[in-house]
């Protein structure tokens, strides 16, 4: 069969041909550039444990470079409101929080300078979110493409461009300009081209949304802060300077990214007006009037949200920019692209190697178009609220008492990867979920339809390893059986539900592997978990039930395979009249 193509080669484009590569599907990469990435310290991204944790099971090192945060502070004018203590990763050679806290956006511990009341109940830690230079990540995804070493799989083809795209019942033509220009065919393709998307434009999909919704100043500076290793949320800070919200990440070397929220309007942050603000923020937090530090990088970001109408039009689909853009919080766009591309890549695996149905592919577009709307809608009704003109004191005479410390949570959830503008995605109305609960269904710490918990699981060859360390090649069965631990694999493998449960397991219509749990939050011993490749809870069950559980597997390969080919292709032949027009 032709290989995918993925047009783009930026972080998003990278990682989806590394994903399906990982799966043993060939891929053409079209990138633009010739293989470099400009260095700017100013352009980071911060991405939170399930991201993190799809490109840390790719074999992209890309935790090399980055440093754990201990924690995150939230400030309003001179008081600590906020101050959530942030503990290693397993990225970080550390294991997983035993408990996550959301908190309740009270006053927590501070010290003397910050004015913060003190808490004898301060937050439990969570996990350090991954903060690196976006450039070094594009490196360390390209050296993870070189370790492939099999052009048959991975073919990268330098300063080119899509052109041309065109359909039929069995794969794609792409017409590309550039260094190689000529007609390429694929199995299937996937724009990751950026917001400018060459592929959406010629599928003829439609990117409406809003243009400069937010815009940030930026930059990079090595500088002595008094918190370090500490991110930071000032909200309101008692300078001279107008800026609402200012933003500190801490990046390794002693250097922090700072984002100072601009007001309304379109006025040019001239170089002036931009050392303005950073020597009033370093003597502000620093309680000193000549703060030394180093410039190393700057930039404006300007926020966009905008939604495609369409995530797949036959056999084309998009990812990342090219599909969305959102950017509240001024570092989410690129994680949701990584969203994108957990969610697409077992699929599009399933349908090379197997065939797929129409269910099964039609429902990425279901679940993370949907998602992001989701995302969209909370960030385009919470926060013109929360940013309301006038600043805080403004905000906090129209909400009801007590909406104040809520805005704080908010925001800073958000910044943590929680809460509504900032949690990975449920996808609760799934369309490969079945059409009724199954009976036997039991409730856990785990919705149905969001990520599992990475919970250490034991393997049939005794290898214990943690659960996101065997998602994305096929389902996982976790019998969750307290004890098993204790006994030796050869006795426990043979004993109670494991013989029933193996069988079960073996005669599944998709590939799983079957794995064992000491533990899973909120679930009874013997609870029989099914989870997808992308690490979404797809069902759990009361004990052994081979009937439901083949029901549920059935659903999340997305049904009979050869039903959904006739009907690809019957849909094929309506997406090419609309791809022309």
């Amino acid at each position: 069969m032709d290989p995918v193509i993925v047009a783009g080669a930026g972080p998003v484009g990278l990682t989806l041909a590394l994903a399906l590569a990982r799966l043993d599907v060939p891929v053409v990469l079209f990138d633009e550039t010739t293989g470099g990435d400009e260095p700017r310290l100013a352009r980071t991204v911060v991405l939170r444990p399930d991201t993190a944790a799809l490109l840390e099971r790719l074999g992209c090192r890309a935790a090399a470079g980055a440093r754990p945060w201990t924690g995150w502070r939230t400030l309003r004018r001179r008081q600590l409101v906020r101050h959530v203590p942030l503990e290693p990763g397993p990225l970080f050679g550390a294991p997983p929080p035993a408990a996550d806290a959301s908190g309740d956006g009270g006053p927590q511990e501070g010290d003397r300078r910050d004015g913060a009341a003190r808490d004898d109940e301060p937050e439990a830690p969570v996990s350090s979110p991954l903060h690196l230079p976006q450039h070094e990540l594009t490196r360390a995804l390209r050296a993870a493409l070189a370790t492939i070493g099999d052009e048959d799989l991975v073919r990268i083809v330098p300063g080119t461009r899509v052109e041309t795209v065109e359909q039929d019942a069995r794969g794609v033509s792409v017409r590309t300009r550039g260094a190689q220009a000529t007609w390429w065919r694929g199995s299937h393709l996937v724009g990751c081209d950026g917001p400018r998307s060459t592929v959406r434009k010629q599928l003829g999909v439609r990117f409406p949304g809003r243009t400069a919704v937010e815009r940030h100043a930026v930059a990079a500076l090595r500088a002595d802060l008094p918190w370090p290793g500490e991110a930071v949320l000032h909200r309101s800070p008692p300078w001279r300077s107008i800026d609402a919200e200012v933003t500190a990440r801490p990046l390794p070397h002693g250097v922090w990214r700072i984002d100072w929220l601009l007001p309304p309007g379109r006025d040019l942050v001239t170089p002036d007006a931009l050392m303005v603000r950073v020597r009033d923020t370093l003597a502000g937090w620093c309680e000193e009037t000549a703060v030394p530090y180093e410039l190393l990088d700057t930039g404006v970001h300007t926020v966009h949200h905008r939604l495609a109408r369409r995530w797949r039009v036959g056999r084309a689909f998009l990812a990342g920019d090219a599909a969305h853009l959102h950017g509240a919080l001024g570092t989410q766009g690129l994680e949701e692209g990584l969203r994108d591309v957990g969610n697409l890549a077992w699929k599009l695996s399933l349908a090379w190697h197997h065939g797929a149905s129409d269910a099964l592919l039609d429902s990425y577009q279901a679940e993370r178009r949907t998602a992001f709307a989701a995302r969209l809608r909370t960030a385009d009704q919470a926060l013109p609220l929360v940013r309301a003109a006038g600043g805080w004191h403004a905000v906090r005479r129209t909400v009801l008492p007590g909406g104040a410390r809520g805005h704080d949570a908010l925001l800073t959830d958000g910044h943590l990867g929680r809460g509504p503008l900032g949690a990975p995605p449920v996808y609760n109305r799934s369309p490969l979920a079945p059409a009724a609960p199954p009976e036997g269904s039991v409730t856990v710490g785990t919705p149905t339809g969001a990520p599992v918990a990475d919970v250490r699981v034991t393997a049939p060859d005794g290898a214990v390893v943690r659960l996101s360390e065997r998602l994305g090649r096929e389902l996982l069965v976790v019998l969750v059986a307290p004890g098993t631990g204790v006994w030796d694999r050869r006795h426990w493998m043979r004993a109670g539900l494991m013989p029933r449960l193996a069988a079960a397991v073996t005669a599944l219509p998709m590939r799983t592997e079957l794995l064992v749990a000491e533990e899973y939050p909120g679930a009874p011993a013997h609870t029989v978990l099914l989870v997808r490749p992308d690490g979404h809870l797809a069902a759990a069950l009361s004990g052994v039930r081979p009937a439901e559980l083949y029901a549920c597997a059935d659903a999340a390969r997305g049904g009979d395979t050869a039903r959904g080919a006739d009907a690809e292709q019957r849909g094929h032949q309506d997406t090419e009249a609309t791809a022309r027009r």
